[in-house]
């Protein structure tokens, strides 16, 4: 059975950082993807910010490399820059309650990240989350 809609999902930071290191891995595979009609990333101000502060600092990216990367994802995500419900505190990490703030809002069926632990309270609210390895498994299953 073909979804009706694309997934919508949040891309942790330290799965966009992991596909910027290496052309290897699934979170290259994603980051390759995109855009990428079976699912549409979902954007705030506060993650595109956190995006380009650790991309700058953990790679060895031209500032000017990285500026077109987020404006790229900015291109093709949905932007969300209201912030209309705030469910805090659920996250074991402070830093990473604005993500599943984010989640909520966009209604995100997943949250793609390595931390596990860090977001599965997001879980409470019906959103599921993967790993990209396994995110991308999901996406060949329904093809």
């Amino acid at each position: 059975m073909t979804r009706v809609r694309p997934y919508q999902i949040i891309l942790d930071t330290n799965v966009i950082l992991s596909g910027l290191r290496s052309n290897q891995g699934a979170s290259f595979q994603l980051l390759d993807r995109l855009p990428d009609p079976a699912w549409q990333l979902n954007l705030s101000v506060q993650l595109v910010l956190e995006y380009e502060e650790v991309i700058k600092r953990e790679t060895h990216m031209s500032a000017q490399a990285v500026d077109g990367f987020i404006r790229f994802l900015c291109s093709i995500g949905n932007k969300r820059f209201n912030r209309y419900f705030v469910w805090r505190p659920v996250a074991r990490d402070p830093d990473d309650e604005f993500i599943i703030d984010l989640a909520i809002q966009s209604r995100a069926d997943i949250i793609v990240t390595f931390n596990i632990s860090h977001l599965a309270p997001a879980r409470q609210f019906g959103i599921h989350i993967m790993k990209p390895k396994e995110f991308l498994r999901l996406l060949e299953d329904e093809q």
